[in-house]
């Protein structure tokens, strides 16, 4: 299955062209692009008051105040350091880059701000997963409204982290390709004895949200992520994190990927019966007139 990537090419993509432009000693063009990611995320790369020596990126996260509540602002800080500025007015992180003084690392730098969004869900990860690392237990669940209608959840015990996404499936189908792949994420762990546990029910919340607000009903699954030290280690949280963080968007982009084949391959063998259908219809043409021209000739 394809992983979806954590970093916005977009982004990246349009910075390393500014970029090398400018090593190049070409001329510069203002700049003021639009860009939308999953989870209503939205970018934006423009010059402030149209200074073309300098480039702010901004992000949009309708959950970013519940992510602050984490510290997202000091995970932040610790990425990028002197970049960080006052915010755009309608964005919730700005990012300025100095095209005058660009640094000789600036491919890992901007690599860095192409995972902005990545970077700001880290907080609530890393912060739980250190209180599990430390065994701290009772610490009070996390609640991320990432969606208007899904949500997810966060809850650390001393050998564990428990993260759940609650998720709509719209259509009836999906609920049960849905079930398809969480049966394939259960197959793999007995494929590879390090992966994490993970379970799935519809319509009702698992146990560790028995007594919250969760949704219920149709058309509402719940996905659960056991995530033990192996995984929230220092060494391996990372990738953990980058994984993690998109399993919604990974969900719901293999479902409509499922969908679009099942539908090509009934296409192509729909193409198929006809095509037989239509051999049929001509060879039996055939016969009746080769039955008709032999009446003909015995009268």
């Amino acid at each position: 299955m394809i992983l979806l990537e954590s970093n916005n090419r977009i982004i990246e993509e349009t910075l390393s062209l500014k970029i090398k432009n400018v090593l190049g000693n070409l001329k510069q063009e203002g700049i003021s692009i639009t860009v939308a990611d999953f989870d209503g995320a939205l970018y934006r790369i423009s010059n402030p008051d149209n200074d073309k020596t300098k480039l702010n990126v901004s992000i949009s996260l309708k959950f970013y105040k519940e992510l602050e509540k984490h510290g997202s602002d000091m995970v932040l800080s610790r990425e990028y350091g002197d970049m960080l500025i006052q915010p755009e007015e309608g964005f919730d992180v700005t990012i300025q880059v100095d095209l005058s003084n660009i640094p000789e690392n600036w491919e890992i730098v901007v690599k860095k701000i192409g995972l902005l969004k990545r970077n700001c869900f880290a907080a609530v990860f890393e912060k739980y997963f250190d209180f599990q690392e430390a065994g701290e237990e009772g610490q009070q669940q996390a609640v991320v409204h990432y969606r208007d209608d899904e949500t997810m959840y966060v809850e650390a015990k001393s050998d564990r982290v428990t993260v759940i996404f609650s998720t709509i499936f719209k259509d009836a189908d999906d609920i049960i390709l849905g079930k398809v792949f969480m049966q394939e994420f259960k197959e793999g762990r007995k494929a590879s004895a390090t992966a994490p546990t993970v379970l799935f029910s519809n319509k009702e919340p698992p146990m560790g949200l028995k007594d919250t607000k969760a949704r219920t009903g149709e058309g509402v699954g719940y996905i659960t992520f056991v995530l033990f030290p192996r995984h929230t280690n220092r060494e391996t949280r990372d990738n953990t994190i980058d994984l993690i963080h998109m399993f919604r968007d990974y969900l719901h982009y293999h479902l409509k990927c499922s969908k679009a084949y099942i539908h090509s391959r009934m296409r192509a063998k729909t193409s198929d019966f006809l095509k037989v259908l239509n051999r049929a219809k001509i060879e039996e043409e055939g016969r009746k007139k080769q039955s008709y021209a032999g009446k003909t000739q015995f009268i």
